[in-house]
């Protein structure tokens, strides 16, 4: 094929193409972050309003009709101070932010650095697989995997809510493409997604039954589950190792030197989901590591 044998000749090309896809993806996922929970929750109101037998209610139908005006399309994007609708070149992935100097173009309120950040982050994520795999089939779904973790991070780090509409697909994908054997056997993946489950399963029940509280949530059971599917029974230990480590040394930072409440969760999520993108990349060098030091 053409393109193949073009990136394959300039790997420069593939990867600032890679850069920019990255970007141009990095936005629209400021926009899943956003808009996903604000769906899910307006969906939670209306089904109550429903079982509560409140839709005929005027004031109540009034309030359910605005959930259909509001998806990932719709309403576009604009400025959350004066509505300002925002165009085409002003939505340009860290660019605009740039040249806007980080305002509204409309009333200059500021605009919060965190959407060039997460569209910087997506960008070099999608350049380090591509730089990993090159231009392969692994590439493409490694980069679904990839920027399904950033949206689950960010979402959990916001509200402590793992979406079933993401973990859930990821997992039956995950099992989708080991049965080509693309990263793992099928028999692997299929043991990753049960042990992966009922590993995290385990540990939510004896913390409960041991201390009356819940240490973590179901979303996170889901989430080790898909990275199992994905990358086999095998991955699970430095997964599960990583996750904690980095998990354990950030809630102890905080606690010490921000004086973070220790009763305040910490999402766990987004700490699975970073192992789980280091292990898809790195997984034989952090084996060796892990030899090197401990045998």
């Amino acid at each position: 094929m053409a393109i193949a044998s073009f990136f394959s000749s300039y790997p420069l090309a593939l990867l600032v193409f890679t850069l920019a896809l990255g970007l141009i993806i990095g936005s629209f996922l400021n926009v899943v972050i956003y808009r996903l929970p604000v769906m899910m929750q307006r969906e939670w109101t209306q089904q109550c309003y429903e079982f509560l037998e409140l839709k005929d209610d005027k004031a109540n139908k009034n309030e359910t009709d605005k959930f259909s005006k509001f998806n990932l399309a719709q309403p576009g994007s604009h400025c959350p101070n004066c509505n300002h609708e925002i165009t085409a070149l002003e939505n340009i992935p860290v660019l605009s932010y740039l040249i806007q100097a980080g305002k509204c173009k409309n009333c200059k309120a500021p605009i919060s650095r965190r959407y060039p950040i997460i569209e910087s982050a997506t960008g070099i994520f999608t350049v380090l697989i591509a730089y990993q795999f090159g231009f392969t089939w692994l590439t493409l779904v490694a980069l679904v995997l990839t920027w399904s973790l950033i949206v689950l991070t960010m979402i959990d780090y916001d509200h402590q809510l793992l979406p079933d509409d993401i973990t859930l697909p990821l997992l039956w994908l995950g099992l989708i493409i080991n049965y080509f054997g693309l990263i793992t056997t099928l028999e692997a993946a299929f043991l990753g997604s049960v042990a992966g489950y009922l590993i995290l399963w385990l540990v939510y029940w004896l913390f409960k039954l041991f201390t009356g509280k819940e240490g973590m949530g179901y979303g996170d059971f889901k989430l080790l589950a898909a990275l199992g599917a994905w990358m086999g029974w095998q991955a699970l230990p430095q997964i599960i190792l990583l996750s904690s480590l980095i998990g354990a040394l950030i809630g102890i930072t905080l606690v010490i030197i921000k004086g973070r409440d220790k009763n305040i969760p910490i999402p766990f999520g987004p700490y699975l989901a970073g192992a789980g993108f280091v292990s898809l990349l790195w997984s034989n060098e952090l084996n060796q590591l892990y030899s090197a030091i401990f045998f």
